[in-house]
Order: structure tokens, then C-alpha cells, then sequence
């Protein structure tokens, strides 16, 4: 139906599961339809099994994605979360039942034709971005829909939506991505970037396509792979970790993760 780069076979961006309160919210992925799995990267649903006794913080790690998101029992409340350069706490009531799309890098900006630099580091009202999407949720969700009846309304309306839609693959722009995600973030951004794209060029096209520069964006993804590797606590202690990963030292380290993450890698990985 259509052709997008293959990111998702690139990159695999990872949220923490949740401990907090863990036998009373529970966090799941699901996949999308698999013609938007170039696309979406998943939808997901957080909520709570029974009340909780006290208020509960949501901790969202810098993932390099956008995405949407709202209350099942509330979808007239919508939103969109832009690509983000540090972590970020949403403090969430006693009770809850979220329900998100999260979108690769890039896909977003090209299915909606919005420049992502423009909801970078904070969350907007969908309705103030893209008023029809907010229209879809508020009238097709609501309390007691199961996640098959969540999936299949979300894949009707974004299968029907990309249909229309005409992909811009700047080839130079998503050479530059694939070398990113290739290396794992670990590069020079100056050098390593030569795609025939001035620097002014370059930035220009990720600002738009993801929300940032093409370094902050190596930087989550450098951070990710860290993520999905799970370090031992061997690698954590021998400081082997952030050498193979291009950091200069452990502070450098401990400084970058802990802006991503929210906490020391130390406490992340439970060691």
C-alpha cells in the first residue's frame, strides 16, 4: 500500500517497565495492523487493576518517538507528546486507564505533515495539532472497550488515513537516520553524517522530522541501546559500559542517563 524506511527493523524504543504500585498498574504493547508497522511502533495501555491508595507518578524515559495519547474512560481529554531530550514525570490520579500510539521516529511528522520541532519537550491538546484525530478518539472511545476492540479502532482509522497520505523519502535525510540507528548513536555527528546535506540542511530536517538535532537525537538513541541491553552489573562496576558506548567518562555517563532516565543506571538496572 506503501513504502516507509525500514526503522522499525533499526530501532526498538524502549519504555521502563512499570514498579512502582507493579501489582496494581499494570503497562502493555500491543502491535498495530502490520501494513502501519513501519509506521506505529505500538499501542499501549497503562492503567490501574484497583484503586491505588495515593496519587501515582508516571515516569517517561527519552525514547526518541512521538506520541498520542488519552483517558479510555475520558477520550475527549486527547494529547500529543513530542520527541523529548530528557525524561518526564506525569503525576496521574488514584485511578486510570490510558491508552497511546506510539509513533517511529519521523512518522509522525509524515503522516500528519507537522513540523515535530513545534511539540518538542512537552505535551499539546490534540485538538489544537490535528483536530480531526482528536474528533476520531473523542467520539469512537470509552470505558469498558477491550484491547481487540482498541486495536481494531486505531488501525481502521490510521490504515484509512495513510492510504491518503504521500510519503516524502528524502533520501539524504534518511541515509543519515540509518547511520545513526546503525551505529547505536555511538558517532560524530560532524563527520560520520556525510550524506550530501549541509550541516544547516541536515539540522533543518530533523528539527522538522524529529524534533531536534541530529546529535540530541543520537543521544537517545545511544541511551536506548543502553536500555535494551540491559548492562550486568559487572559492566556497571568495571566502567567498561561507557567507553563502548563513546562516553568520556562515568560521570559523563551517569550525567547523560540520569537526564534520560530519571534516575542512576545503578538504581535503573536494580543493582
Amino acid at each position: 500500500m506503501f513504502r516507509t524506511p525500514d526503522i522499525r527493523g533499526l530501532y526498538i524504543p524502549i519504555q521502563p517497565t512499570v514498579r512502582q504500585s507493579a501489582e496494581r498498574v499494570t503497562y502493555q504493547e500491543f502491535l498495530p495492523d502490520p501494513a502501519l508497522q513501519g509506521i506505529i511502533y505500538c499501542y499501549w495501555q497503562l492503567r490501574t487493576t484497583l484503586r491505588l491508595d495515593e496519587p501515582f507518578t508516571y515516569r517517561v524515559v527519552a525514547d526518541g518517538c512521538i506520541d498520542i495519547f488519552f483517558e479510555l474512560d475520558n477520550p475527549a481529554e486527547n494529547f500529543v507528546m513530542g520527541f523529548c531530550k530528557k525524561y518526564t514525570e506525569f503525576p496521574l490520579e488514584n485511578s486510570f486507564n490510558y491508552v497511546g500510539v506510539r509513533f517511529l521516529p519521523t512518522m509522525f511528522p509524515q503522516l500528519f505533515k507537522i513540523n515535530a520541532a513545534g511539540l518538542s519537550n512537552r505535551f499539546e491538546c490534540l485538538d489544537a495539532v490535528v483536530p480531526e484525530t482528536a474528533r476520531f478518539i473523542s467520539s469512537d472511545f470509552g470505558a469498558g472497550l477491550s484491547t481487540e476492540q482498541i486495536a481494531a479502532r486505531l488501525d481502521n482509522y490510521f490504515l484509512r488515513l495513510a492510504a491518503g497520505v504521500g510519503f516524502n523519502h528524502d533520501p539524504r535525510f534518511y541515509h543519515a537516520l540509518s547511520i545513526i540507528l546503525q551505529n547505536y548513536g555511538v558517532l560524530n555527528v560532524e563527520k560520520d553524517l556525510d550524506t550530501g546535506l549541509s550541516p544547516r540542511q541536515l539540522r533543518r530536517l530533523f528539527e522538522y522530522y524529529i524534533g531536534d538535532s541530529a546529535k540530541t537525537f543520537s543521544q537517545v538513541v545511544r541511551f536506548q541501546n543502553i536500555l535494551r541491553a540491559k548492562p550486568s552489573g559487572q559492566s556497571l562496576r568495571e566502567n567498561k559500559l561507557f567507553y563502548e558506548n563513546g562516553y568520556y567518562d562515568q560521570a559523563h555517563f551517569i550525567k547523560e542517563f540520569r537526564n534520560l532516565y530519571g534516575v542512576t543506571p545503578g538504581k535503573a538496572f536494580g543493582r
